[in-house]
């Protein structure tokens, strides 16, 4: 036999869960010392990669409105489908996303959003709004030859003259 080989014992099974769940390491008892430092450090070499902003990352699937999105802000958290938010609103390098009564904030640029978000179901209105067009409740002309729009969360933003043109595009038949 060479110097590798196949074992398996009864905790199989567990060495196997840990690598579905994206495990770094997977520490026997009795724990010995030095291997017990080998993990520790190859956590803290993994840390230091993730400490890059959010964006960096390059997961570039669309998001459609059936889709659930994992929202952390602070120590709460919310797993929530997309047909549920009402609105995205920019806050600088932020953006504040609207469901329920819930407005937290997610380090996504407005852009990096748009990007990702289904246009069939999200709508850039202006430069600071990202509205869900199913959650529109009314509509009215507004100054400058824009629209205002009411959501069903009760907000009411512009959608800018500029957009304007392409909401009304989209919203016909």
């Amino acid at each position: 036999m060479g110097s590798q080989g196949n074992f398996t014992t009864a905790f199989d099974e567990y060495a196997l869960k840990a690598f579905e769940v994206n495990a770094l390491d997977y520490l026997l008892k009795p724990i010995d010392q030095k291997r017990l430092e080998a993990a520790i450090k190859k956590i803290a070499t993994a840390d230091a990669r993730e400490q890059k902003p959010e964006e960096t990352y390059t997961n570039n699937e669309i998001l459609t409105e059936n889709s659930q999105v994992f929202v952390k802000d602070g120590d709460r958290c919310w797993f929530i489908k997309l047909s549920d938010v009402r609105l995205f609103e920019s806050v600088g390098n932020y953006a504040k996303v609207f469901f329920g009564l819930h407005k937290p904030l997610i380090l996504k640029s407005l852009n990096a959003l748009e990007e990702r978000l289904d246009p069939k179901t999200f709508f850039r209105a202006n430069r600071k709004h990202i509205i869900n067009l199913h959650m529109v409740e009314k509509i009215e002309p507004y100054f400058n030859n824009g629209l205002l729009v009411e959501l069903r969360g009760g907000e009411k933003i512009e959608i800018s003259r500029r957009q304007t043109v392409k909401f009304k595009e989209k919203m016909s038949f």
